[in-house]
C-alpha cells in the first residue's frame, strides 16, 4: 500500500465511522418522532410526568448542580484544563481523546437536533426554553464524552484508587441523564440516545488515533534469526501483510516467511513449519484463536512468539502491553525483549485436549461467544459483544461443582464461571485482578449476582477491584494449579474466545513457563500486570 493510499483509509475510515454515526442517530430520532403504524409507545411520557409531579427541594438542587456539570460552559472548561494536564505530562494521545470525542459528539448532537426538532416533554420545565431540540440530550452526551473518557483515561494504569475515581467519573453521566429527565427537559429516549453518542464518540476518536508508544528506559533484546508471519487469511489482508513485511525489514531482518494458517487448526500446522524451517521468531498474526494455535506449536521451544493482534478481542495483546495497530504491535516486539510466560490446558467431555492462552469459561460468556456474528465482530470489533450480551442476560443461574487442586468440592449457582491465565478485558475491566500471566497459577471467578443489586455490586467490583468475601458475593475468586469446573448439565463452553461446543466438565491445567513471547520496552519497564504472586527466579527473563 503506498503512503498516499494509507493516509487516505486513516482519514477515510473515521470520517466514514462518524458519518455512519451521525446518520445512525438522525435515522433513530425521526422513528421515534415519525413512528410508523403500530409503533410500540415505550411510555416515555408518563415517566417524565411523575417525575415532575414528586419534585422537591433538595432534589430540584440537586438536579440544577449535576446539570450544571454538563452545561457547555462547565464542558469547555472541563475539557481545556484536562487537555492542558495531559499535554504538560506529555500524554498528547490523551489530550486529543478528550477533546476530539467532546468535538464530535458535540457536532452530531447540533446536526441531529436541527433535523430531527423533536419537542420537549409537555411538563414545567426547570431550565425554560432552551433554543435546541429535545432530541438528543447535548448534557449526556457531553458528559458521556468527557467525563467518560476522563475515566478510561485514569483506569488503563490498574491502581485501586484510580478505579474508584474512575468509578465516580462514570457515574456522572447517569446521573446527568436522571437530573435531565427530572428537570423535564428531555424524554428517556433523548437522554439514552445522548449517552450512546457521546459514548460512540470515545469510541471512533480512539479507534482513529495512532496507537500509544511505549517508552523505553535502557537498550533491547534484538531478534537472532529468521522471522516467519503466520496469519489468518480472513483478518489479514495483502495490505496489512505488506505493513508487516516492511516492519520486519526496516529492523534489519532478511524478508519474512509468509505461511497462511488453515480454519481446520487456526495456524498451528503453519507455526510447526516454520518453527522446523528454522524460524526463531514467529509472529502470529490474527485473533485470539490464532494466537493461541501458534503459542500452542511454539510451547516448549526456544523460538519466541510476537503477538499481532488482527482480531475482535486480542486479549494476550492487550495484557501483554502491546500497542493496538497490528504493525505497531509487531515493531514492539521486534524492539523489545523476551520472556517466557505460562498457558492453560483445556480439556473436558467431548472436548479434545487443547491449549488455552488467556481465559476459558462456562456459562454466559460462552453463550455471549457463540451467538456473536462473525460478521458483526468483524465491522464493530469487540463491541459486538455488547448486543450479545443483551440477549443473555436474562439467562438463568446454573449449578456448578468447582474443584481446586482436588480439594473439596466446592457448589455454587452462577451466571458463569471463567479461569484466566490474564486477567484484563476490553476497556481496562480487571475480570481477575489478581491473574498474572507468569506466576504459575490459574484464576477463577465466578460471577454470581443476585438481582439487579447483585448485578450493581459485580459492575462496582469490576471497576474499582474491591471483593466482598464469602460464598454470596456477586464476584467470587480462587486460584489454583489445576482447575474442574462440573455443571449439573451440558452448557456453553469457550476457550480464548471461541466456542467449543457445550458440555458439563471444563478443566483447567497450568502449563508453567511453556512460552517464550516478546513483550515492548526492556525487562526493567514492561512489568506484566496483576496483583497476583509473580516469581521472579532467575531464569524467568530471557533476552
Amino acid at each position: 500500500m503506498t503512503r498516499t493510499r494509507a493516509r487516505a483509509v486513516r482519514i477515510g475510515v473515521p470520517v466514514l465511522a462518524a458519518t455512519t454515526q451521525g446518520a445512525v442517530l438522525v435515522a433513530v430520532g425521526l422513528l421515534i418522532t415519525h413512528p410508523p403504524a403500530g409503533w410500540w409507545d415505550p411510555g416515555e411520557r408518563g415517566l417524565v410526568a411523575w417525575l415532575a409531579a414528586h419534585r422537591t427541594a433538595a432534589l430540584t438542587g440537586a438536579s440544577d448542580w449535576l446539570s450544571a456539570l454538563a452545561f457547555t460552559p462547565a464542558v469547555v472548561t472541563v475539557t481545556a484544563l484536562a487537555a492542558v494536564a495531559l499535554l504538560v505530562g506529555r500524554r498528547w494521545r490523551g489530550a486529543a481523546l478528550l477533546t476530539g470525542a467532546v468535538a464530535l459528539q458535540a457536532a452530531l448532537f447540533v446536526a441531529a437536533a436541527h433535523l430531527v426538532d423533536r419537542a420537549r416533554p409537555d411538563v414545567v420545565r426547570l431550565d425554560g426554553a432552551l433554543p435546541t431540540s429535545s432530541f438528543p440530550s447535548g448534557h449526556v452526551g457531553a458528559a458521556t464524552a468527557l467525563y467518560g473518557g476522563l475515566g478510561l483515561l485514569l483506569l488503563r494504569p490498574g491502581h485501586g484508587w484510580r478505579r474508584v475515581v474512575c468509578a465516580l467519573l462514570w457515574a456522572v453521566p447517569v446521573l446527568v441523564a436522571a437530573s435531565r429527565l427530572y428537570r423535564g427537559m428531555h424524554h428517556p429516549t433523548d437522554v439514552v440516545a445522548g449517552a450512546l453518542n457521546g459514548a460512540a464518540a470515545l469510541w471512533v476518536v480512539s479507534r482513529t488515533l495512532p496507537a500509544r508508544q511505549r517508552h523505553r528506559t535502557g537498550p533491547a533484546a534484538p531478534v537472532r534469526g529468521p522471522v516467519a508471519l503466520v496469519y489468518n487469511p480472513v483478518g489479514v489482508d495483502d495490505a496489512l501483510l505488506e505493513r508487516l513485511h516492511a516492519v520486519v525489514t526496516a529492523h534489519g531482518h532478511h524478508p519474512p516467511r509468509l505461511l497462511p494458517g488453515s480454519a481446520e487448526d487456526s495456524g498451528r500446522a503453519a507455526a510447526e513449519r516454520a518453527v522446523a524451517g528454522g524460524a526463531r521468531l514467529v509472529a502470529a498474526c490474527g485473533g485470539d484463536g490464532t494466537v493461541t494455535a501458534c503459542a500452542d506449536a511454539l510451547a516448549g521451544t526456544d523460538a519466541a512468539l510476537a503477538v499481532v493482534p488482527c482480531g475482535t478481542g486480542n486479549l494476550l495483546a492487550r495484557n501483554l502491553g502491546l500497542p493496538a495497530d497490528p504493525a505497531d504491535a509487531l515493531a514492539a516486539a521486534l524492539g523489545g525483549h523476551a520472556r517466557r510466560i505460562d498457558l492453560m490446558r483445556a480439556e473436558g467431555d467431548g472436548l479434545p485436549v487443547r491449549a488455552a492462552a488467556t481465559m476459558a469459561g462456562m456459562g454466559l460468556d460462552a453463550a455471549v461467544m457463540a451467538s456473536t456474528h462473525r460478521g458483526l465482530k468483524r465491522r464493530l470489533g469487540w463491541p459486538a459483544y455488547l448486543l450479545g450480551a443483551i440477549r443473555h442476560l436474562t439467562d438463568r443461574q446454573f449449578a456448578l461443582t468447582v474443584r481446586v487442586d482436588g480439594g473439596p468440592p466446592v457448589r455454587r449457582h452462577v451466571r458463569m464461571a471463567v479461569v484466566g491465565n490474564v486477567g484484563t478485558l476490553q476497556g481496562g475491566v480487571r475480570l481477575l485482578p489478581d491473574a498474572v500471566p507468569d506466576d504459575g497459577l490459574l484464576d477463577l471467578v465466578l460471577v454470581q449476582p443476585q438481582g439487579l443489586r447483585g448485578w450493581g455490586a459485580a459492575l462496582v467490583g469490576l471497576v474499582t477491584g474491591t471483593r466482598r468475601p464469602g460464598p454470596a458475593a456477586p464476584l467470587e475468586h480462587f486460584r489454583g494449579h489445576r482447575i474442574e469446573l462440573t455443571a449439573d448439565r451440558a452448557r456453553p463452553r469457550e476457550c480464548d474466545g471461541d466456542p467449543v461446543g457445550d458440555g458439563r466438565v471444563l478443566a483447567l491445567s497450568v502449563r508453567p513457563d511453556a512460552l517464550l513471547v516478546r513483550l515492548p520496552g526492556t525487562v526493567r519497564d514492561t512489568p506484566l500486570e496483576g496483583a497476583g504472586t509473580a516469581r521472579t527466579e532467575a531464569g524467568r527473563e530471557t533476552a
